[in-house]
């Protein structure tokens, strides 16, 4: 019951063999131009049959950020790779002899945790991988979540701040734009501007030229009070943004990735401060529950590989 896993990243393609404990078996790795989807479909191909030689493997998955029609067969739209309505299934099932679904990556980071992780205690969760933005997945009732036209569990653009920051996608005040890994660096530059908890922000900026994501996680994890508090107003956004999605959603587990998240406990408390500051009716609503992501960077590849496992089975 071997299936392959593949994540299409902005600079490299992850894949993996996995079994059907969530156990990758061998894995394969390349760096790919995002520019040029003929050599992803290529590079995905070669890495497919790379990792499926002399094994016996019922199918395929391929995560990759954009939207994904609901039969797990279109990307709508990619914002790192240029696919318009690109019937990306059928093109890989014509090059090969193997089932093959298209998954939106945060879906399946998310079903990975649900299935093998942090989530797999619970029927209902929410997953938020912050990461550059902000992924969502969203598990209710032990079903993944896509919504009626495959697209849904956006959830890096709910709205947060009317008229807020003007966002990628063309929306103002989306969450991304204050709980991702951007909104860190942009809140860590404000403090460095101002000076006082900022200098060693500050400093770290002026040695490099720029303060990048690596400065601003050295800082947090050495006690600096500028990062700490960047990091706390990125918790406190997020918190709001739970509680708004408890009030809709109830999952009874918020799990988060992604890079910020490496933060652990430095960032769920704010995350967990906000959401019962904001959470409707508290005190009368239960509770849920925060958590880091334990799969990080294998949860693309082992989620793609299970949701094909899975459709096979069930087809």
């Amino acid at each position: 019951m071997h299936a392959i896993g593949i994540d299409i990243g902005g600079t490299k393609i992850a894949g993996a063999l996995v079994d059907e404990a969530g156990t990758i078996i061998r894995s394969d790795r390349r760096p790919t131009s995002a520019g040029d989807p003929a050599e992803i479909e290529d590079a995905v191909v070669a890495m497919i049959r790379n990792l499926a030689e002399g094994e016996d493997v019922i199918a395929a998955g391929v995560a990759a950020a954009g939207f994904i029609d609901a039969s797990q067969s279109t990307v709508y739209y990619a914002p790192n790779i240029n696919w318009r309505n690109e019937p990306l299934r059928e093109k890989l099932e014509a090059r090969l002899d193997l089932p093959i679904i298209i998954e939106n990556d945060a879906n399946a980071a998310g079903w990975a945790e649900f299935c093998f992780g942090a989530g797999r205690n619970y029927s209902d969760m929410v997953t938020l991988t912050i990461g550059t933005g902000v992924g969502g997945a969203i598990v209710s009732r032990n079903q993944l979540f896509r919504g009626g036209f495959g697209v849904g569990a956006e959830l890096g653009h709910l709205r947060l701040i009317p008229g807020g920051l003007p966002c990628g996608c063309g929306a103002h005040g989306c969450i991304e734009q204050y709980g991702s890994g951007r909104a860190l660096l942009r809140i860590a530059n404000e403090f460095a501007d101002a000076g006082g908890i900022g200098l060693g922000l500050a400093a770290a900026r002026a040695r490099a030229g720029t303060l990048t994501g690596v400065d601003v996680s050295a800082l947090i994890q050495a006690g600096d009070g500028g990062a700490l508090a960047a990091l706390r107003q990125v918790g406190s956004a997020l918190g709001q943004a739970c509680a708004s999605l408890a009030a809709v959603l109830d999952p009874q587990v918020f799990v988060f990735g992604g890079g910020v998240a490496v933060a652990g406990e430095l960032l769920l408390e704010p995350i967990r401060a906000a959401f019962l500051e904001h959470l409707p009716a508290r005190g009368y609503h239960p509770e849920a529950e925060f958590t880091t992501a334990q799969l990080v960077n294998d949860a693309g590849v082992v989620g793609a590989a299970d949701l094909a496992r899975k459709h096979v089975i069930e087809q």
